[in-house]
C-alpha cells in the first residue's frame, strides 16, 4: 500500500484528486496540504510514499518544495500535478527528481496510469539482489517500460510487443481489431490493452454510438523538449 500526499491550494481539486487517488488499488490518500509550509510539514510528520504536488502555491512553488525536500535528503516520490505547461518548470521537475508530470485538467484513468506505473517502478527497486541489464534498461527508459518489464502474471513479454507495436502502427484499435491483427482473443487483447493503459503507454479514448461506448486505445506520444 502506497500512502499519498495531495498537495493543492483549490478545496475542491485537492479532494477530486484525494478520491481518484483512493479509487486505484494499492493507494490510499493520507492527507491533503494547501500550501508548501503545510506540505513540507506534513511530508514531515505523514512520511508518505508518493506526494501528488501542485505547482502553483499561494506562499511558494511546487518547484520550490520539490527542491527543498531533496536539499534535505528526503528521497519521497513526487509527481507534480499542475497546469504549468512552460519548459522550464518541466525542467525544474525533472532537475528536482520528479517520477512524473501531469498536466491539469485530466481525467481519472490518467492519473491512474500515473500511478500505477510509479508503483512498477517502486516494485522493481525493492526487489532483492541484483538488477540485469534489461531491468536497468526498462528503469532509465521511463516508468512505463519499468511497468513492461514486471508484466503480470498471465501476460506475456512477445505479446505484450506484438499487441504495442499493433496499437502504434494502426493509430488507434479497439479490443477486436487488436485480437484480430495479433491473432489473440478478444479477451486476452482487452488484458494486454488494459493493463498497458494502467502505465501509461497507451491512452483510452471512448466512441460513442448506439448502446455501451467503445474503447478504443492509442499509444501515448512522448513530448519534444528542445
Amino acid at each position: 500500500m502506497y500512502d499519498v500526499l495531495v498537495v493543492d491550494d483549490d478545496f475542491m481539486v485537492a479532494e477530486i484528486h484525494r478520491r481518484f487517488v483512493e479509487r486505484v488499488d494499492g493507494f490510499r490518500a493520507t492527507g491533503v496540504a494547501r500550501t508548501g509550509a503545510e506540505a513540507l510539514s506534513a511530508v514531515a510528520e505523514l512520511r508518505p510514499d508518493l506526494v501528488l504536488l501542485d505547482v502553483y502555491l499561494p506562499d511558494m512553488t511546487g518547484l520550490n518544495v520539490l527542491h527543498r525536500l531533496r536539499a534535505d535528503g528526503n528521497r519521497v516520490g513526487v509527481i507534480m500535478i499542475t497546469a504549468a505547461r512552460e519548459l522550464d518548470t518541466v525542467r525544474g521537475a525533472l532537475d528536482g527528481g520528479a517520477a512524473d508530470y501531469l498536466i491539469k485538467p485530466f481525467e481519472f484513468d490518467q492519473l491512474r496510469a500515473k500511478l500505477v506505473a510509479y508503483a512498477a517502478r517502486a516494485d522493481a527497486l525493492a526487489t532483492e539482489g541484483g538488477a540485469d541489464q534489461s531491468m536497468i534498461d526498462a528503469l532509465f527508459g521511463g516508468a512505463a517500460a519499468a511497468a513492461k518489464a514486471t508484466l503480470p502474471k498471465g501476460l506475456g513479454a512477445e505479446t505484450a510487443g506484438l499487441v504495442l507495436d499493433a496499437v502504434r502502427a494502426t493509430g488507434e484499435v479497439s479490443a477486436a481489431e487488436c485480437a484480430e491483427l495479433v491473432g489473440i482473443s478478444r479477451v486476452s487483447a482487452r488484458r494486454y490493452l488494459e493493463y498497458f493503459l494502467g502505465t501509461g503507454a497507451l491512452e483510452l479514448r471512448l466512441q460513442y454510438g448506439t448502446g455501451r461506448p467503445e474503447r478504443r486505445y492509442r499509444a501515448v506520444s512522448a513530448p519534444t523538449v528542445r
